[in-house]
């Protein structure tokens, strides 16, 4: 689908309900920004997805995105705003697909949360089905899954020291304080208890790798993160949502990417999955275009993946908390606690080498 596909209309009754104050927004944005074009803002909201919120901003011909922590109580030092606004002003001159950012604000006198507003890139984002005008999976499978391959390496191929991004992470124990801390997480949110998981937990801290090798890590690099080109499957046009984007191991973005690859007759892993169709790649496969194009020694990618799967079953079940003590109310978070599970199934069929073989 195109990305305005993915965007819902606000009518002027769901104008008023909304918590956002859009006229002081407008206001902001007009005194910060004196060339947006004459006439009144419109504003319409991407589909909300499980994280930031994400809204379409239009004057006239121009559109920018704005993005904003959800409403209510949210875990300390997540959805940081400024932070990914900072990582962009830092990545988009040197990763072009990166969107621009043009403004951070953090008055409360505007807006409840802090928010920034960047580019808006145009293009197709791929979530559960593929635009008419790609033709079948078939068809494109191998052009998209290439074109994913491609970019990753790309985006891992820039030197960040000379792009001034030094700062900008750790790259020293990186993937000790990943573990710990999405352990740490889960234990925040826990809700019930599930078979096997305290075992991969084990496994995971005890067995973690050093990779010398350090780049840009995106964090959270998968297929609907990514725009293409309205007519081109295997081109790529720009990458969405930085906020967890940091230094370190390369390898861990694989390791995630390969996760959300989801294949055919797999269970349910509380995400839209377009890759189980005919013509992708499949886990392997991907893996191993990754390794001829980025010339990476891939032969620990196991652990990767299974702490991928690890990670998603994590963001699903702070989310499924969030639901459960009544702090969101969205039916749709009531059952992910299944999807938590079987990605915890799937995290250790990974780990004991049954899942990609």
């Amino acid at each position: 689908m195109t990305e305005d596909q993915g965007v819902d209309k606000m009518t002027a009754e769901e104008r008023i309900n909304d918590p956002i104050d859009w006229a002081k927004v407008e206001s902001h944005l007009r005194k910060s920004m004196p060339d947006l074009p004459e006439g009144e803002m419109s504003v319409q909201q991407f589909s909300e997805g499980y994280s930031n919120l994400t809204y379409l901003v239009r004057f006239g011909s121009w559109e920018g995105v704005l993005r904003r922590p959800p409403f209510g109580e949210v875990p300390p030092r997540a959805h940081d705003m400024e932070r990914e606004y900072r990582m962009l002003e830092k990545v988009n001159p040197v990763f072009p697909l990166a969107p621009k950012p043009y403004l951070y604000c953090e008055d409360p006198e505007i807006m409840d949360k802090h928010f920034y507003i960047m580019e808006k890139k145009q293009g197709v984002v791929i979530d559960d089905e593929l635009p008419e005008s790609y033709g079948s999976s078939a068809q494109v499978g191998e052009a998209i899954s290439k074109n994913v391959i491609t970019t990753l390496v790309q985006l891992q191929s820039i030197d960040y020291q000379e792009a001034g991004m030094a700062n900008m992470g750790k790259p020293e124990g990186f993937m000790e304080r990943q573990v710990k801390g999405w352990i740490k997480r889960y234990g925040r949110s826990k809700t019930e208890d599930i078979p096997a998981l305290e075992e991969l937990e084990q496994w995971l801290s005890a067995n973690i790798p050093v990779n010398p090798e350090t780049t840009i890590v995106h964090n959270d690099f998968k297929l609907n993160n990514m725009v293409l080109d309205q007519d081109d499957p295997g081109k790529a046009v720009g990458i969405l949502d930085w906020e967890l984007s940091t230094i370190g191991d390369p390898l861990s973005d694989l390791g995630s990417t390969v996760a959300y690859w989801g294949g055919p007759d797999e269970p349910d892993m509380g995400i839209n999955i377009v890759t189980n169709q005919p013509g992708f790649f499949t886990r392997k496969e991907f893996i191993e275009e990754y390794a001829k194009q980025s010339g990476r020694d891939v032969s620990n990618v196991n652990y990767y993946v299974t702490f991928g799967f690890y990670k998603l079953a994590v963001i699903l079940q702070q989310i499924h908390y969030r639901w459960k003590i009544g702090e969101i109310d969205d039916d749709r978070f009531s059952d992910l606690n299944q999807a938590v599970s079987n990605l915890v199934d799937l995290a250790n069929q990974t780990r004991n080498g049954q899942l990609i073989e």
